[in-house]
């Protein structure tokens, strides 16, 4: 028992060493969009290049945000009138270099509203491949190096799955298996698929509605304890990740584009507010911790750091609660519209609106605007932190922002 203990142990710890500062997902590595990071820059000018390390061209456009595995930043586009060429991009971390690039051709439909795009998904790793995933319901695994290692279809499998609005809720990746939510009012369903092979491990039906939040992990004690949170239109349900078993739910609301955080157990939901829950494993139900209407999120999820929870809600208001009791703490009005789920690290949130305009809070007994910069118009995807920078990725450019004194900022 020691020995499987001690190695159990050894496993968590080489995967904390390979993930290392790495953003795998959407929201960060647990789907709570926070990282460790530190001296990350409080200001930043395009024009004049000050804190801008580099930017590198895109080919097409996506609210897609990036992701960062292994010194290697992802991003994903659509391009073409009917939005149907689909673009994996790999640049390196340190210089902005383009390291790889992928084409591919749509299978599914790709109509979807103009203010987004097909490249709406944020992609996913498990450190050693890389899940794109697109609003024509394709899915593409790529190695690290950009050899294709399988392509899914999955609207050619299932031709009546799509959403005139599009399709966005992003790829989870637990252990052995790549969770896609294909929820919508066509051939709605929840897939769990093979990393190695794409082939399908579980399939569960899902209502016939359409929602555009994500599936999030709740950790468990170890990783095979971990459970998969699903949101519906009625209800919030838990499956088992490697054979998609439903465990529990919780009959509730939910929120259709704003995904549930977990954190320490805990489940913090948007749903008419933000609602905490907890699984009883006695009553084998969740219960009701605290509800808060006045965390109302926009469309972006929420964060949770040091016993606080961070949300934007509608008129692009920041809101900072108590993480044991909902109260709300204390509240920032910044400049929008917001679209993206904000990234908190070195104390500070940087939240970015649609035109552009980064804005940076410092977080404390009060919320305190202390820093801007400005990228170009047209911002809807999520940014990432990691490599001691900010990643943010518009239609035109992908940006690292990070303290240095590098004027030339174009990628070569």
């Amino acid at each position: 028992m020691k020995t499987k203990v001690l190695y159990s142990t050894l496993a968590l710890a080489a995967l904390c060493l390979l993930c290392g500062s790495d953003w795998l997902q959407f929201r960060g590595s647990d789907n709570n969009p926070t990282s460790d990071a530190k001296n990350l820059p409080k200001q930043f000018d395009a024009a004049s290049g000050q804190n801008v390390a580099w930017k590198a061209p895109l080919p097409g456009r996506g609210p897609a945000g990036p992701i960062v595995v292994a010194g290697r930043v992802v991003v994903t586009c659509s391009s073409g009138s009917k939005q149907d060429r689909l673009h994996v991009l790999v640049f390196d971390v340190a210089s902005g270099k383009l390291l790889w690039q992928r084409r591919l051709w749509a299978t599914g439909h790709t109509v979807c509203n103009p203010f987004g795009a097909v490249a709406a998904p944020t992609p996913a790793s498990d450190g050693k491949r890389i899940f794109a995933f697109y609003s024509s319901n394709d899915l593409a695994c790529f190695d690290l190096d950009g050899n294709l290692l399988w392509f899914r279809g999955l609207a050619y499998d299932y031709p009546t799955a799509r959403n005139d609005n599009g399709m966005a809720s992003s790829p989870l990746v637990l252990g052995d298996t790549v969770i896609v939510q294909m929820e919508n009012q066509g051939e709605s369903f929840v897939a769990g698929l093979d990393v190695s092979s794409g082939q399908t491990r579980w399939r569960v039906p899902r209502d016939h509605d359409a929602i555009w939040a994500s599936p999030t992990v709740l950790r468990g004690k170890t990783r095979a304890d971990d459970v998969v949170l699903l949101q519906g239109r009625t209800k919030l349900l838990t499956l088992q990740p490697s054979t998609g078993k439903p465990l529990w739910d919780f009959e509730i609301d939910c929120h259709t584009t704003a995904s549930a955080v977990t954190h320490d157990g805990d489940v913090y939901l948007p749903a008419h507010g933000l609602n905490a829950l907890r699984f009883d494993p006695t009553e084998k139900a969740a219960k009701l911790l605290w509800h808060q209407l006045k965390l109302r999120s926009g469309s972006g999820s929420a964060a949770i750091h040091e016993g606080r929870a961070y949300v934007i809600k509608g008129r692009s208001i920041l809101v900072c609660a108590d993480l044991a009791n909902g109260e709300v703490l204390w509240q920032l009005r910044l400049k929008g519209p917001i679209w993206g789920t904000p990234a908190l690290a070195d104390g500070h949130i940087y939240a970015v609106n649609h035109e552009g305009l980064v804005q940076i809070v410092e977080l404390g007994e009060k919320g305190r605007l202390v820093g801007t910069g400005q990228i170009e118009p047209g911002v809807l995807a999520s940014p990432a932190v990691s490599d001691g920078a900010v990643f943010f990725r518009t239609d035109a450019h992908l940006w690292k922002i990070a303290n240095t004194t590098k004027s030339d900022t174009s990628a070569k």
